[in-house]
């Protein structure tokens, strides 16, 4: 067998290492059982005498781990059977792990226990390094079965990518409607399959910043598609105007681009863009710095003064992006400037006690070098706050100031008049909408504090400087052609896509606060209760206690249940089409507190004390029986047995969330009583959300359903007149698209596939 010998006193970890990475989660849980029974085995204790009892259950996980690898690798050589250019690789991978397996089973063969064992006959007691040598050819082998097949899940992505390159490029060359209808069916459909395969896979990724890189290109393709069938037929009618034209390509090449980020991300290629993304942060060049800073204390002689003044120049040049911008308040523009005057005196200070004191350790210079390092970090604390202060006020005042949407507005009416001067007035005032964005964008990526909001602000950038332009166009082609129904849908979808990345830009904004409010502070030992707080103004000043570690668990694991419930509320709350329904909007706005909620359990957050977690119950309470008044209008709608089905459900929320806001007001004291207030609390709170989970996906389908019973009857009384009807034309295309594979369906399908993550 080909492996590499293994000495009996090496550790588990070492003796099992592949040598492949592992990318993917559903690659990691199916290895884990499978590590965990062979640790099981290797570690198993070598007592002089075994007990019959020890012998059979090893004998029993030996067998377990023998059946299964046999199952494993009958799927194994399935999957080389169908494909060609791995049965090689497979066949060898599926025939060692089979004789591994083989191996361990006989090393686990103890029945004959009246028999003294035989040097002849060799088990796990007789050959523990024969056991490990067979342990680590298993996960080898296994690993390489599992990443092998990945490959094959990589190759049907990029011949999906490859077949909608291909149909792009035919709709990008087409010239009359009728073909355009035709490709457009078939591109839909591919693109529908490209969905389902990238979505897969952003889920199966295990590097949160990968999964950002592709949620950000499966948006682009979930909006482009939509523009590139607007702007497509917009040129198909008005082939000799420039703007269209312009229009139309600026979509396709967005698209593409998109398709190649896609490729890149689950091929693993390295671009340029990955690099700058991972120098341009001021959060992580702070980060980085106050490590440095703080890693004296362990070694003088680590860092060089030169280190730590480059470090700090570096990160403070990136402050310039704040005080160089026309949109920072004079106020945070001198404020920065003077907390970086102060670190640069902070730090050189600190070099200055640092060399004294690698001269000599007396215990007053370790005293002031210990002042210096806390006032240096302080200093980029402070300054950190300030960044994320301007960065904040800044995009909270655009995103108000541009909440109405005027001048989109203006130039749907100037260019629906035809009037060419006032829609050259407007574009320039979107213009000037654009850069500040644009700006705001720029600034949130350097406070994001982690990888995937930066990437996220990225996209956000890149947006607004490609959709801004493809307004002007869109809007310039209806002034010219004021009467064209297509033209004004064209500029309606575009300026529709602003409006929307003007929504993803409030919700990126929100993330970007919790996680700086969540990591502001000291953070506390967990959860001591009680505590006094300013609702509780009859109680003692009494000394925070400690929850026991069971306690701590329990909440702990309680507080994890609440996190992933509300990941299912987000997923599910994505899959509506219509966003703003007030099914929608409260089920996120109930997730949105059951997450404060979860932070409160890691003693993060804005939910400081226990009172103020109690009063975050009771508000949560209450949104619970708004929701419910919705649902009872929404079943008015409805038929009497989609009624009944939601009827329970409702019951169960209202029940609920009495309990809990009966919770949420009972008076406690002691610590006792209060961690039981505690458990409680969560404890409904986690049951509601449970039920908005399963109530979500059920109106969805609900409304889905009487959706498509509606468009099939619609589709029936017309199908007689439109099968034979030629030749086409543009209206009939609008009619033909909205019915069968454009606008409507294409929106359905996105959709469902749930074409963006839930953040």
């Amino acid at each position: 067998m080909a492996s590499s010998p293994c000495g009996s006193n090496g550790s588990s970890s070492s003796s099992f290492d592949s040598g492949l990475e592992i990318k993917t989660r559903s690659v990691e849980q199916t290895l884990i059982p499978l590590v965990s029974q062979i640790t099981t085995l290797i570690n198993h204790k070598d007592k002089p005498k075994k007990s019959e009892k020890t012998l059979h259950a090893i004998q029993r996980v030996g067998q377990a781990v023998n059946l299964a690898v046999g199952r494993f690798v009958t799927v194994g050589e399935a999957i080389a059977l169908e494909n060609e250019e791995l049965k090689e690789e497979m066949s060898f991978a599926c025939l060692e792990a089979r004789r591994a397996g083989d191996t361990i089973a006989q090393l686990t063969d103890v029945i004959t226990l009246d028999q003294p064992e035989s040097d002849e006959r060799a088990t796990i007691f007789s050959d523990k390094t024969g056991m490990v040598k067979a342990a680590r050819m298993l996960l080898s082998s296994v690993t390489k079965v599992l990443v092998l097949a990945d490959r094959i899940v990589i190759k049907q992505i990029i011949n999906s990518r490859n077949k909608v390159l291909v149909t792009l490029e035919h709709l990008e060359k087409v010239s009359s409607f009728q073909e355009f209808v035709q490709i457009f069916s078939q591109f839909g459909n591919e693109m529908v399959e490209f969905a389902h395969l990238t979505g897969d896979r952003q889920n199966d990724l295990k590097d949160e910043k990968k999964k950002a890189r592709m949620a950000a290109a499966r948006a682009v393709l979930e909006k482009c598609t939509m523009m590139l069938l607007t702007a497509s037929k917009t040129c198909l009618r008005h082939p000799d105007c420039e703007s269209a034209r312009i229009n139309k390509d600026g979509v396709f090449h967005r698209m593409r681009l998109a398709l190649d980020q896609v490729i890149e991300i689950v091929t693993d290629s390295r671009t340029s863009g990955e690099g700058e993304i991972q120098v341009v942060s001021i959060y992580t060049g702070i980060k980085e710095f106050k490590n440095r800073v703080e890693g004296l204390r362990e070694n003088l002689y680590i860092v060089s003064k030169d280190n730590l003044l480059v470090m700090l120049d570096a990160m403070l040049e990136h402050t310039e992006d704040f005080t160089d911008s026309a949109y920072t308040s004079h106020e945070h523009r001198e404020c920065i400037l003077e907390l970086s005057r102060q670190a640069r005196v902070e730090l050189e200070q600190l070099i200055t006690i640092w060399i004294q004191a690698q001269s000599f350790k007396a215990k007053e210079a370790n005293e002031e070098l210990e002042v210096a390092i806390l006032k240096t970090c302080q200093c980029m604390n402070v300054l950190k706050r300030e960044l994320h202060n301007a960065a904040v006020e800044l995009t909270t005042d655009l995103l108000k100031h541009h909440a109405e949407y005027t001048v989109l507005k203006a130039l749907k009416i100037s260019g629906g008049d035809g009037n060419l001067e006032a829609v050259a007035e407007y574009t320039c005032k979107l213009s000037e909408q654009k850069e500040q964005l644009v700006e705001a964008c720029r600034l949130l990526r350097h406070i994001s504090g982690t990888e995937p909001l930066e990437i996220t602000c990225i996209h956000a950038e890149d947006t607004f400087q490609v959709i801004g332009p493809q307004i002007f166009s869109a809007a310039q082609t209806l002034a010219l052609h004021p009467s064209s129904k297509i033209a004004k849908e064209n500029l309606e979808v575009f300026c529709e896509a602003w409006e929307s990345q003007l929504s993803d830009m409030s919700v990126l904004l929100r993330e970007i606060n919790d996680v700086f409010e969540g990591r502001r502070g000291e953070k506390r030992t967990y959860l001591s209760l009680p505590r006094p707080g300013k609702y509780s103004a009859n109680l003692k000043m009494v000394k925070p206690v400690k929850l026991d570690t069971e306690e701590q668990t329990t909440i702990a694991k309680l507080g994890l249940e609440l996190r992933l419930l509300t990941s299912d509320v987000d997923s599910e709350s994505e899959k509506w089409e219509d966003q703003e329904h007030e099914i929608v909007r409260q089920s996120q706005c109930m997730s949105s507190m059951a997450y404060s909620m979860y932070l409160f359990t890691r003693g993060e957050g804005l939910l400081k004390t226990t009172q103020d977690l109690f009063h975050q119950a009771e508000v949560f309470a209450e949104e619970g029986y708004k929701l419910n008044s919705s649902l009872q209008a929404f079943c008015l709608q409805l038929r009497d047995d989609e009624r009944a089905v939601l009827a329970a459900e409702m019951e169960k929320l209202v029940v609920l969330c009495q309990q809990l806001h009966a919770t949420a007001k009972m008076p406690v004291q002691g610590k006792n009583a209060t961690f039981l207030k505690v458990d409680s609390s969560i404890q409904n709170t986690k049951s509601i959300i449970n039920v908005i989970v399963y109530i979500l996906p059920l109106c969805n389908k609900i409304i889905r359903k009487n959706k498509l019973e509606k468009s099939s009857l619609e589709s029936s009384q017309s199908w007689g007149e439109n099968q034979f009807h030629t030749p086409v034309n543009e209206d009939r295309l609008s009619e033909k698209t909205a019915n069968g594979f454009g606008v409507k369906s294409l929106e359905h399908h996105m959709a469902s596939l749930t074409f963006l993550e839930s953040k």
